[in-house]
């Protein structure tokens, strides 16, 4: 039976489901534990949590608190009516999304880390206690379909594994959403993405962060990753089918050559061909131990050659209209001769975003940084190409499209 107590009164030999509040206040990222520690304890009393919710049937009871049942009687009518809600999210710009959505990377960032740990220890993988994750990624995309995905993007290259995991919940959140899923269907996603390369924390970090190239062996190794996930998600309990599925095919290719099980069309499900496109996305955009991530805009040009044996073609389109033809932080040259980088999409006119300019390719110069709405009313510019960032290896692109201008 679940009972919501004060945690002032948690007491060791009770079991953890869930602590009230906000999680970006918690300081566990897993939620769902048995509490053996009274450090623990002064911990989450620590954080500023006060109520929290004991499975009595995994641990200690106590005296007091309000039982599930209760709680659900008493909220009954506010319970009907959210549940009967249409009321839409309310949508911000990525200017203002973005310093929000940076706390949720770094918060996100720490708890797959500890995850990943516990995973490589031995520890079983609840994959429940990360839905408070998936629910504040699901909410920063809601308000923002890239702000969160954009800085997620801007990993280093020892943060990578861990990065990569909250990017591709919130590329798989956003796809879904584009796809139609209900919410519930759209959180499964979220968590799909989040959890798809649990399997890597069993491969040696010298194997998975090596410069050079992976020897034959190696690379067997790494390609282990997929059931290996699958069985600690398996294992652990609290995934579902989804995020099973997508966790042991993300890796599969429409033309049969991908792995583990060499499936090809109609056999691969959506979930796994939506994950393999989120996946190799975020991996070729991102900075990696052997490699530099390429220009989004460029980065999708390239998956478009590789679409018809790669990735399911209806997938993939959506998955462009989700991030955009040319996403948040592209480097583009716009017909004037004038640099810039993407500053925010246009859902409903995706060649014409609206552009930050900072450089004159005409004369060789930088320029005040200025804020271009190539679909507004007047505008003569276009953008005439993206651009590599290698030939021109500007060092501040990223701040440029993140920060404001006054």
């Amino acid at each position: 039976m679940l009972k919501k107590i004060p945690t002032s009164q948690l007491r060791p030999g009770m079991f953890l489901n869930e602590l009230c509040g906000s999680w970006m206040d918690h300081p566990f990222w897993n939620t769902r534990f048995l509490l053996k520690d009274p450090a623990d304890i002064a911990r989450i009393v620590g954080s500023g949590i006060s109520e929290a919710w004991i499975d009595t049937s995994r641990g200690l009871d106590i005296q007091g608190g309000v039982t599930q049942e209760e709680v659900a009687r008493h909220n009954e009518d506010e319970l009907v009516a959210a549940s009967q809600s249409s009321i839409a999210p309310v949508q911000v710009s990525a200017a203002a999304e973005v310093a929000r959505a940076a706390r949720i990377c770094a918060r996100a960032k720490g708890a797959v880390v500890s995850m990943f740990k516990e995973a490589r220890m031995g520890k079983s993988v609840d994959a429940a206690g990360l839905t408070p994750l998936v629910e504040e990624i699901s909410a920063s995309v809601q308000r923002h379909p890239s702000a969160l995905v954009s800085l997620a993007r801007l990993k280093s290259k020892d943060d990578y594994t861990y990065m990569h995991s909250v990017a591709v919940c919130g590329l798989m959140l956003t796809l879904a959403r584009r796809l139609g899923f209900d919410e519930d269907m759209v959180r499964e996603l979220g968590m799909a993405g989040l959890v798809h390369d649990l399997g890597k924390s069993v491969i040696p970090l010298e194997v998975l962060n090596k410069p050079g190239k992976l020897t034959d062996a190696e690379f067997d190794l790494v390609k282990g990753h997929s059931k290996a996930g699958y069985e600690m998600l398996l294992t652990g309990g609290g995934a579902g089918e989804i995020p099973l599925d997508v966790t042991l095919h993300h890796h599969e290719k429409v033309d049969g050559t991908g792995y583990p099980d060499r499936l090809s069309g109609e056999a691969i499900s959506l979930y796994a061909k939506m994950g393999a496109v989120c996946d190799v996305y975020d991996a070729i955009t991102s900075n990696r131990p052997y490699k530099l991530g390429w220009n989004p805009a460029e980065a999708l040009r390239k998956m478009n050659e590789w679409s018809k044996g790669h990735f399911d073609t209806g997938v993939f389109h959506a998955f462009v209209k989700s991030v955009g033809i040319y996403p948040l932080g592209s480097l583009v040259r716009l017909e004037s001769g004038l640099l810039a980088v993407v500053t925010e999409s246009n859902e409903d006119a995706l060649l014409t975003p609206s552009v930050k300019t900072f450089y004159c390719t005409k004369r060789r110069e930088r320029l005040s940084p200025k804020i271009v709405d190539l679909a507004g009313a007047g505008c003569a510019d276009k953008i005439a190409a993206w651009e590599s960032t290698d030939k021109w290896r500007f060092p501040d692109l990223d701040e440029l499209w993140r920060t404001p201008t006054p």
